[in-house]
């Protein structure tokens, strides 16, 4: 049974700066079994992908409206799956894997495209960091609030 969105959640994907990351990968972090190294989930934990380049790869088809279908629902936040969007760029750590905004110019500019697209169509729906409704993640190494308001958008 499907349920109204309530959050677009944004993450990163903990990977040091400079460093591509293909659905492959995630595939293999958030599906394979514990025991190759997965964390065995039957979906992966976000929708969308941002990668360095600035292209935008879908990960789980999904109708484009307000509800959360139950073949919609991604792994990126414990207790909030059923009722968000999750969507990820490739970064957010330094060297020495500490958080660290680490978006390029492009994936910045193709998440404000999509942030601001997503917001026109569904105004009711809060936009999130991960962080926000997980306080002891750093994730997505930025102050989504405050880019918010830096890209225009009011969120509630």
């Amino acid at each position: 049974m499907s349920k109204p969105m309530k959050y677009l959640v944004i993450h990163c994907t903990a990977t040091p700066e400079g460093r591509e990351v293909s659905s492959k990968e995630i595939r293999h972090w958030h599906t394979d079994p514990v025991s190759k190294g997965g964390r065995g989930w039957k979906q992966v934990g976000y929708t969308d992908l941002f990668h360095l380049n600035g292209s935008v790869e879908r990960l789980v088809d999904n109708n484009e409206d307000a509800q959360v279908d139950p073949w919609e629902v991604t792994n990126g936040a414990a207790g909030y799956n059923s009722v968000s969007r999750h969507i990820v760029y490739v970064g957010g750590c330094d060297k020495d894997m500490k958080p660290k905004d680490t978006r390029t110019a492009v994936q910045k500019e193709a998440l404000k495209r999509y942030v601001r697209d997503f917001h026109e169509r569904f105004p009711q729906i809060r936009i999130v960091g991960h962080h926000d409704l997980n306080p002891g993640k750093a994730c997505p190494s930025f102050d989504v609030k405050q880019w918010l308001r830096e890209i225009g958008v009011h969120n509630s």
